[in-house]
């Protein structure tokens, strides 16, 4: 049953083809759209699983265009997926005697194949599409707990500057690791409402107080308002460090995008976050969080990029060392298929944080200003169709105008991940 997602881009191939010869929009089909405008939002709620949306899209179209055989077609494959066997064979039986296929119809012999093995799997039940992938590593990292750039501190003083030695806990620690991770989702409804869930378990070989795992689980769920396109999430997740239960967390995420004239496999969307997070080893460190971000993102066959840049605001909800922080976000991707089996990624971030007071009044009198920058490069090689391994490079470079916080990091990572449909 797991080849029925083939069997929807078919036929999405095969009904943009037929759309595109037989010309261009006409007049309205509902509220001013044009009916091109009405199929192509029904292939997108298509492709982002809102299959109630798309028929409801689809029946607007073919009310107003009813020798549109593509919305037919897509529409009788939409009832189907959602387990409508028999309004999905009353549709099918209307394309094989109003459209007679035959060579005369753009595809026909994909149509009779597409119902043919549609009628053969049945369309008794809606059938929830699932994934998930696992993911072990091996890895070397050159600065384990962030210990600081510089072995001494240098703080103000009634008598001058005063040289404080860190000790060797505050100092860059070396160690390699291994790694395990995996994540999961599931269809919730026909509508597109997917449930996630994911993990990540770092073991470092030495120093295993800085052992980390993570486990996130939660909601997705999209939206259609006229042409704009929303989706919203919710998860909740807990961090343990060394063992110990370290951090709870609550997110909350929304992306808009709206229907702007922007070239062919370009889209822009804006998206604001909000996030609780909860110490439960650390006083005075509770926050939440919140953010916004514009998002240009642009898909061709064999590339893909995406830049990024939003507003941070992070508000203490006890007094923290240096109370409120504010602060910028920006990041470029790029991922692109280098021939053969081979595909690579790089992508650049940084962000800063001020704070709005002193850190420590007494000990550190000044008020936190950091930048982070963090560049990444992989290489992904495909074994099967469901499997691969990946060689990743990370460098980190954070400055501060408090010495004691800056620190380097280097990692280098092997990793083979399988995955399944």
């Amino acid at each position: 049953m797991m080849r029925r997602p083939a069997h929807l881009a078919a036929a999405l191939a095969l009904a943009a083809a037929h759309t595109l010869a037989h010309g261009q929009a006409r007049e309205s089909c509902d509220a001013g759209a044009l009916r091109q405008d009405l199929y192509q939002n029904a292939l997108q709620s298509i492709a982002e699983g809102r299959r109630s949306d798309a028929s409801r899209e689809l029946r607007c179209l073919i009310e107003n265009e009813p020798q549109h055989a593509g919305a037919w077609l897509d529409l009788a494959m939409t009832q189907c997926a959602l387990g409508h066997s028999e309004e999905a064979e009353r549709l099918f039986a209307t394309i094989e005697t109003r459209f007679a296929p035959s060579r005369l119809t753009p595809g026909w012999e994909e149509m009779l194949r597409l119902i043919a093995e549609a009628r053969e799997e049945g369309c008794n039940r809606w059938h929830p599409a699932s994934a998930w992938s696992f993911t072990a590593g091996r890895g070397v990292d050159q600065n384990v707990n962030q210990g600081a750039l510089s072995s001494t501190y240098i703080s103000g003083g009634t008598d001058g500057p005063i040289v404080r030695e860190l000790s060797s806990d505050f100092r860059p620690m070396h160690d390699q690791y291994s790694l395990l991770s995996g994540d999961y989702t599931r269809d919730i409804t026909p509508n597109g409402t997917t449930g996630f869930a994911q993990y990540v378990v770092r073991r470092n070989d030495r120093l295993r107080q800085y052992d980390s795992a993570s486990a996130f689980a939660g909601v997705d769920t999209p939206w259609r308002v006229g042409r704009w396109t929303l989706r919203g999430s919710a998860a909740v997740g807990l961090v343990t460090l060394g063992s110990r239960l370290y951090q709870r967390q609550l997110q909350l995420q929304a992306r808009v995008t709206p229907p702007l004239p922007l070239p062919t496999g370009m889209q822009a969307s804006v998206l604001t976050g909000f996030a609780y997070n909860e110490f439960l080893t650390l006083s005075n460190f509770n926050s939440n969080i919140w953010d916004t971000r514009a998002q240009l993102t642009w898909r061709r066959p064999n590339l893909f990029a995406s830049a990024s840049a939003g507003r941070l605001l992070d508000h203490a909800l006890a007094a923290r060392p240096g109370g409120d922080r504010h602060g910028w976000f920006g990041n470029l991707l790029v991922k692109r298929h280098l021939g053969g089996n081979l595909a690579g990624e790089l992508s650049f971030t940084r962000q800063t944080w001020s704070s709005t007071s002193p850190y420590s009044p007494g000990l550190i009198d000044e008020v936190r200003a950091q930048g982070t920058n963090v560049a990444r490069a992989s290489l992904m090689y495909t074994l099967t169709r469901n499997q691969s391994i990946q060689l990743e490079g990370r460098v980190v470079r954070n400055r501060e105008n408090i010495s004691i916080f800056q620190y380097n990091s280097r990692q280098l990572q092997l990793s083979w991940q399988w995955q399944g449909f």
